[in-house]
């Protein structure tokens, strides 16, 4: 977990120190604004698609690689969460399927003694048997 706590701390560093600047250029200002103010509420599906969006209107742009840039560390780090969520579903389904090996681990132990135990006596009655021949 602590890698995974990791990786979003690692993204959202990258986020904040290289995608969001607070400088635009008057061509789309108020959109990129917007976008902005997204990703600082933690909206960053939204906020990918307003940078998104923002790009395909004003491509040249002077501010257009940083929003590119935004864009794309949004993107990374949406994609990592995913993956993270992923993952612990998987950790979880292995816990559970441990479990559930470890108790029956514990079953066929119980039951090989209860067959060793059944083993002995059949030994003893064997031999009871062979004296009395």
């Amino acid at each position: 977990m602590r890698a995974s706590h990791g990786i979003v701390a690692a993204s959202a560093l990258m986020l904040a120190a290289g995608g969001c600047a607070p400088w635009t250029s008057p061509r789309g200002n108020a959109a990129l604004i917007r976008a902005d103010g997204l990703v600082r509420e933690g909206a960053w599906e939204q906020a990918a698609t307003a940078y998104e969006q923002y790009l395909k209107r004003y491509p040249d742009a002077e501010a257009a690689p940083r929003a590119a840039s935004s864009r794309d560390t949004l993107t990374a780090l949406l994609g990592a969460r995913g993956e993270l969520a992923r993952l612990r579903e998987e950790v979880e389904r292995l816990r559970e399927n441990l479990t559930r090996r470890d108790e029956d681990l514990v079953r066929v132990r119980q039951e090989a003694d209860r067959l060793r135990i059944d083993l002995e006596r059949l030994k003893q009655l064997d031999l009871k048997l062979e004296r009395r021949r």
